[in-house]
């Protein structure tokens, strides 16, 4: 195997790393709004008037803000050790992509600037929505981060789902001649990237994190937010079955090789277990169940791209990875850099992963600052 497809594989990987670990933490934004009310307030409620008790509204009120604030601190809490950690897989992509194929880097952020821009300005508010969201407790600086949160935690998978998925169903390529040297370079707008199948790609990896954040909160946490979870995680496992299967027929039918089919096909049995672990409360094999599922995604998003940087749609040319290529001394400097870091990441990843691994409720909560 040569660098070239050396590094192919390592870019794979990083997408996988990144969409796996990324992924739960977006689900759990997603969230945020859907768990954030138990049982024991309307319980509470029902006692009250089954004893002729009406407590004031804004009693009930002042309850309920409380309740959900605690919640949505306690599903935070979950991912506060390893969200900042999770995006340096993509840092490294794109800086491992800058360094080994410099064309397909450049080609792609002059063909999808305004998007990657906006997914850029998107995971900014969003972090720092959860950097600032605990640093006061006003009611509407807490509601307006979460906002940024929520939104935020939507529009990035959205955004990369989108862009993955332009690279595998073809973007508009021209060739270019300059003296004896040949390139290929992106030929259109911001509105030829929003084509029903790159539209697809985009809400099916959105529906997919939901449902991966679903299953982490069922993992990490207990009482009603674990049992709802579970419920949630139910429902999105079966939209983003239909969605993937769609969504991988649609491109296999356009680029698929036999080895992307049957990866495609494991995927989709990978959701189906997760969705059935679920069910039966397996809560950590289900987990597992939307990891594999989200990596033999990517993996088959590459397997369609391979030999390609970037697929030519209809009659365009391909942008093939040895166009793309750096020179092979640059191949091999960061093949040797690759050799020493990488185990060093993938060491401490699990390591925080394993510092962290108990479950949380509400009741491990710390006061919020400025409480009384």
């Amino acid at each position: 195997m040569d660098l070239i497809t050396v590094w192919f594989v390592l870019l794979a990987i990083l997408w996988t790393g990144y969409l796996v670990l990324e992924g739960f933490d977006f689900g759990v934004g997603m969230l945020l709004p859907v768990l954030d009310r138990g049982r024991g307030l309307d319980r509470g409620r029902g006692l009250d008037r089954g004893r002729g008790l009406e407590a004031p509204s804004s009693h009930l009120d002042q309850r309920g803000e409380r309740e959900a604030n605690d919640r949505r601190r306690t599903m935070l809490t979950t991912i506060g050790p390893h969200w900042d950690g999770n995006e340096v897989w993509l840092l490294t992509a794109g800086g491992a992509t800058f360094a080994a194929f410099p064309h397909w880097y450049a080609t792609m952020f002059s063909g999808m600037y305004l998007a990657l821009l906006l997914l850029l300005v998107t995971l900014i508010l969003r972090n720092m929505g959860l950097e600032y969201r605990h640093k006061r407790t006003d009611r509407e600086w807490v509601r307006r981060w979460d906002l940024a949160i929520v939104g935020g935690s939507f529009l990035a998978p959205f955004l990369v789902g989108v862009a993955l998925t332009n690279l595998v169903a073809g973007l508009p390529m021209t060739e270019h001649t300059m003296g004896s040297m040949r390139y290929t370079e992106f030929d259109g707008s911001l509105l030829s990237l929003l084509t029903p199948t790159a539209l697809l790609g985009g809400v099916t990896v959105t529906v997919l994190c939901l449902a991966h954040g679903a299953h982490f909160l069922a993992l990490k946490t207990t009482g009603d937010i674990r049992e709802q979870a579970r419920a949630v995680a139910t429902k999105a496992g079966l939209a983003s079955a239909v969605l993937a299967v769609v969504l991988l027929a649609t491109l296999g039918a356009q680029r698929g090789t036999a080895a992307s089919w049957v990866v495609s096909g494991i995927a989709a049995v990978a959701l189906l277990a997760a969705i059935a672990a679920n069910a039966k409360g397996a809560e950590g094999w289900a987990f597992t169940g939307t990891s594999a599922t989200i990596a033999l995604t990517v993996v088959a998003y590459f397997l369609m791209l391979f030999p390609n940087a970037i697929n030519g749609r209809g009659d365009s040319p391909d942008l093939t990875l040895a166009a793309a290529a750096s020179s092979p001394l640059t191949l091999q400097i960061m093949t040797w850099a690759a050799v020493v870091f990488t185990p060093i990441m993938l060491g401490y990843t699990a390591w925080t992963y394993w510092v962290f691994r108990r479950r949380l409720s509400v009741d491990d909560l710390p006061q919020p600052v400025g409480a009384h």
